[in-house]
């Protein structure tokens, strides 16, 4: 089965336009993200506030939204982690996504705007995460949110981020009633049959998952199959009594595969997980609602999800 009929004019867009990662800055690049997140319809929501956190090595931005017709305080928290390789994206080129969950989950969304690679490798956007979720369950009631109903979700690197620190915080806390992780990255080995069977053609590619995680990880070789960088290389007891967890893949996707291995390996340590594969979509759908009826599809399985988390 081909990508959708859908999907089929934004490969063609992207082919028509796309340089060589080998002859791209990440500055460029995200230069060029920003252009194309700039067309997404965005919706009215209650409120939007851009702030900062305390963060480990000073302020974090986020950027916090309330949703549209719903009364009161104490409202459920979705922390949302951006996508983008770690080394692109931010609460602007995610805003409009930001509010759809905002609205459709009936929750305060808090966007985190942390730091980049290759300025700020690894582990800096990780701390950065960690002190951020923190932040929000100490000042819930700032932000007229629920301490007691806070979940963490992210897309791309954004899913990985979001599955170290649901890992890192599992004893730790605070705690999580929910994780959300839309085509996330969990083996950064980059060895498996999707990462091979869609190399290249379908938006992301095999060489940029290669560039990004250069920058992310710089020439330590050994941070690969650390699990705080490939969160499912933890050992079987680190998974048990993660919070439940829905897992979304695209089926012409790199990661397709790595994402769904983490589900499973949540299911097999007892973690309520329910794993989604949306087929003929790419990477980056989730994103896409105006132009792909699955994404629409996705989001509202996500924010359903959620509202039954947070229930």
């Amino acid at each position: 089965m081909p990508v959708k009929p859908e999907v089929q004019p934004f490969l063609d867009m992207m082919a028509a336009v796309e340089l060589p990662l080998t002859e791209q800055t990440p500055e460029g690049l995200r230069e060029g993200y920003a252009a194309l997140s700039a067309i997404a319809v965005k919706e009215d929501v209650a409120a939007v506030a851009d702030r900062s956190v305390p963060g480990p090595r000073g302020d974090v931005p986020v950027r916090v939204y309330r949703p549209a017709g719903v009364e009161g305080d104490a409202l459920p928290i979705l922390v949302w982690l951006h996508g983008g390789g770690w080394v692109i994206g931010d609460v602007e080129t995610y805003d409009a996504l930001a509010r759809a969950l905002a609205n459709r989950a009936g929750a305060v969304v808090v966007s985190v705007d942390y730091r980049l690679a290759p300025e700020d490798p690894y582990p800096a956007g990780l701390e950065d995460c960690i002190a951020a979720v923190r932040w929000v369950a100490d000042n819930a009631a700032e932000l007229g949110g629920d301490p007691d109903r806070i979940a963490l979700g992210g897309d791309s690197a954004g899913g990985n981020l979001t599955a170290v620190v649901a890992q890192q915080l599992r004893e730790s806390g605070p705690a999580l009633r929910f994780q959300l992780l839309v085509y996330p990255v969990t083996d950064a080995r980059f060895g498996t049959a999707s990462m091979d069977e869609n190399a290249e053609g379908f938006f992301l590619t095999r060489e940029a998952m290669f560039w990004f995680r250069g920058h992310y990880l710089g020439d330590d070789s050994s941070l690969i199959e650390d699990p705080r960088v490939s969160p499912l290389l933890a050992a079987a007891d680190a998974l048990e009594g993660l919070p439940p967890a829905l897992v979304i893949t695209a089926e012409y996707d790199p990661l397709r595969d790595e994402g769904e291995q983490y589900g499973q390996a949540l299911q097999a340590a007892g973690v309520d997980t329910t794993i989604t594969r949306y087929d003929g979509m790419i990477h980056g759908f989730f994103s896409m609602r105006e132009m792909l009826p699955d994404a629409a599809v996705a989001v509202d399985e996500a924010t359903e999800a959620l509202r039954k988390a947070f229930a």
